[in-house]
């Protein structure tokens, strides 16, 4: 008996969506740039929350105003007043001898308490000993207050002191993080409500067009800006909901499309001949081919909510006093240069420059990887 083997059969499987995107974003030199730039402030963000980088943001390492490193020390900064030098008498002044006398006597005074420290002004300071003992208590918990600041930071310092770059980086991750969860609220409402206005259609598809039109007939800023003035209580959670609850518009008209579309497909039909529930059909077998639709609107929203934080910050409607963010940098900015001070500006302009555009970049090439039009 003979047995004959079957040649072997080659099959190549043809790539899916998400390889062919893939494909695309790496033949992409500027995309893959993008990308890059983003994943770095993603992992920036997430060293911050985890207390790795800039957790010692507030420690007033600087002096007021403090220059940055690469423009030298202000020369104003550098004059100390020489306290411990008397001044010169004026020869007309009546009360000159007096003021001598009185001199002599503090300072015979000091030298017969042998026990008193001199301040700056050649005076017995009758708190020195306890606030020794207060520095060396704080020494010990680790809390020690720096006893001389910095004239220049790599990047300067703020009004009280604070390092520009540790506030910087502890601001970005206060915005980005109001940006991808507002971003991902919003996407998640629009997908949800524009699946059910899609699919059933009727009624259904009345009323949420309806409710669709009262919020696209009021301009976007002013009406997180009424939102904001209404609810009145700042926080990183209320200006989420504040964009999550405005923002869902725009994935909800394009979902709600794509649910009109694929309703009829052939595969929607064989779904409905073996008895699948609506909701099955609506999210287990139409949500998967158009959630490359949901993904773009995600990247999108994160963009525009980033700069709608820095509005509602900058206008003090945005996160509360003791909270950093690159809008309350900028509303801190706007009285700094009045006085020349350009540092914190350009230091929150910039970052949040560098993150949109490369955000943007990065969602465009999204966009047109994942359009199955393109090969």
């Amino acid at each position: 008996m003979t047995t004959t083997t079957s040649p072997s059969v080659s099959m190549s499987v043809s790539p899916g969506l998400w390889a062919l995107a893939w494909r695309r974003l790496r033949a992409d030199k500027v995309a893959m740039l993008a990308l890059s730039i983003v994943s770095l402030f993603l992992i920036t963000l997430l060293l911050s929350s985890s207390g790795i980088i800039a957790a010692d943001w507030e420690q007033e390492t600087g002096i007021s105003y403090a220059p940055p490193g690469f423009t030298g020390a202000d020369p104003a900064t550098q004059i100390k007043a020489e306290t411990t030098e008397t001044l010169p008498e004026n020869p007309l002044d009546p009360l000159a001898d007096v003021i001598r006398e009185l001199r002599q006597q503090i300072h015979q005074g000091n030298q017969d308490n042998t026990n008193a420290v001199l301040n700056d002004y050649g005076i017995a300071d009758p708190l020195a000993k306890e606030m020794a003992d207060i520095q060396a208590e704080l020494a010990k918990s680790g809390k020690a207050v720096v006893a001389e600041r910095r004239s220049t930071l790599p990047f300067g310092a703020d009004k009280w002191g604070h390092d520009i770059i540790k506030k910087t980086v502890k601001g970005a991750e206060t915005s980005i993080l109001v940006g991808l969860i507002a971003a991902f609220l919003a996407t998640l409402l629009g997908t949800i409500f524009g699946a059910l206005a899609g699919y059933f259609g009727n009624r259904v598809d009345d009323f949420f067009n309806w409710f669709y039109s009262i919020f696209t007939s009021i301009p976007y800023l002013l009406l997180i800006l009424s939102v904001a003035a209404v609810l009145q209580q700042k926080g990183i959670t209320t200006i989420i909901l504040i964009l999550a609850f405005t923002g869902w518009t725009g994935p909800f008209r394009l979902i709600r499309a794509e649910y009109m579309k694929h309703k009829a497909r052939e595969y929607v039909w064989a779904a409905d001949a073996i008895g699948a529930s609506h909701f099955r059909k609506m999210f287990i077998h139409i949500f998967p081919n158009i959630s490359h639709v949901a993904l773009v609107q995600v990247s999108i929203l994160v963009v525009g909510f980033i700069k709608s934080e820095v509005i509602l910050s900058f206008l003090g409607f945005g996160v509360p006093v003791g909270v950093v963010s690159w809008g309350s940098m900028l509303n801190e900015a706007q009285n700094e240069l009045i006085l020349g001070k350009w540092w914190q500006l350009v230091a929150a302009t910039g970052a949040m420059a560098v993150l949109v555009t490369a955000f943007s970049l990065f969602t465009d090439a999204l966009r047109d990887a994942l359009d199955p039009k393109l090969k």
